[in-house]
């Protein structure tokens, strides 16, 4: 069972929310939050699987309130916003959410995705989060990091990651690169264990941050 805690500010989009959630198998609502503060205590208190998080709300908003959730409860956050290119998104990825969508996705997109993101999976894909990036690069909204983030990675790791960073499937890298798609595959296992990155998401996300991968390259 799937344990969701349900976090907007619109009593009316919960209610919705729960009624698509309650009518899944093998999906349970656990609880519902009308802003971050609210949803920071109760994942602190229900230990939901996932957190269903909007990120425009009042007391505290949806990026500081999945920050404190993943550091915290370790419960997996699945944003949603009402458009694609929203700065609260990019840092909502940042503070560790497991990707987004949007709120007039579909409900059996809905399900899908958290399904995936309970199985620890991340449900945007590489391609718009780096959409999403080009968008806030220079704009003070990505704060940079060292290149020193990197050192741990070998050349053809980072070979790797710049791929994944231009929104490249393992498919895709490995005809790049002349590689097997499991060569592949094992080299951005390896890139996120040694980054301690939950996901692809996180590891477009860092090398954008670090100057690894730059707008339009």
């Amino acid at each position: 069972m799937i344990r969701v805690l349900v976090v907007d500010d619109q009593e009316l989009m919960r209610v919705g929310f729960r009624m698509v959630l309650d009518a899944s198998d093998g999906i349970e609502v656990t609880g519902e939050a009308g802003n971050g503060e609210e949803a920071v205590r109760l994942a602190e208190e229900l230990a939901p699987d996932v957190v269903l998080m909007d990120v425009r709300m009042p007391v505290l908003d949806g990026v500081e309130a999945t920050r404190r959730i993943v550091a915290a409860a370790g419960s997996r956050v699945l944003v949603m916003t009402t458009f694609d290119l929203d700065e609260y998104v990019y840092s909502a990825l940042q503070a560790g959410a497991s990707g987004f969508l949007l709120k007039d996705t579909p409900p059996d997109d809905l399900i899908s995705a958290l399904r995936s993101v309970a199985g620890g999976d991340a449900v945007v894909s590489p391609a718009v989060t780096r959409r999403l990036l080009d968008r806030f690069v220079g704009t003070g909204a990505i704060a940079p990091r060292d290149e020193s983030a990197l050192e741990a990675l070998t050349e053809r790791e980072r070979e790797v990651l710049v791929h994944v960073a231009k929104g490249l499937s393992n498919t895709e890298i490995a005809g790049e690169l002349f590689l097997s798609e499991a060569t592949v595959k094992t080299h951005v296992g390896r890139i996120l264990t040694k980054l301690d990155l939950r996901d692809r998401v996180q590891a477009v996300v860092l090398a954008y941050e670090t100057g690894l991968a730059r707008p339009g390259s």
